[in-house]
């Protein structure tokens, strides 16, 4: 009996490791509010940001309301893209703060914590990026 319980309880982890990295995978396309502004929530922490993937309109005002998961390692979201209109660094707390930009090319460009602790991997290096996807 207690085999086919420990069988289950792996199965049930296992589904919901599956499920999660799925959801994670999800493109999240950023909703344009009535005053012409796309917006997306972007929550960052542990290794992760998330989404993962966001898809917002070229040459429509884009704001990111960023933040971090709570915890004493620094995080940051930056993107390097400034040919496409989207260059920034700025630091994750657990207070949002907005980020504004607009995508002047299309294209899929990287967006990433660029925090690095001396000999380590960078917090990139260890998942902390994404990708935004510009469409017309």
């Amino acid at each position: 009996m207690r085999s086919i319980m420990s069988l289950m309880v792996m199965i049930i982890a296992c589904l919901t490791i599956v499920t999660r990295a799925n959801a994670e995978e999800t493109p999240v396309r950023a909703t344009i509010d009535s005053d012409g502004v796309q917006r997306v929530v972007v929550l960052g922490g542990g290794y992760f940001l998330r989404p993962k993937h966001i898809i917002v309109k070229v040459n429509v005002p884009v704001e990111l309301k960023v933040s971090k998961e709570p915890g004493w390692v620094p995080h940051n979201i930056a993107m390097d893209s400034p040919e496409a209109g989207m260059a920034f660094e700025v630091s994750l707390s657990e207070e949002p703060k907005l980020v504004r930009f607009s995508a002047t090319k299309t294209g899929t460009f990287p967006i990433y914590c660029s925090k690095k602790l001396l000999f380590f991997s960078s917090h990139r290096e260890k998942g902390m990026e994404g990708r935004v996807e510009v469409i017309e």
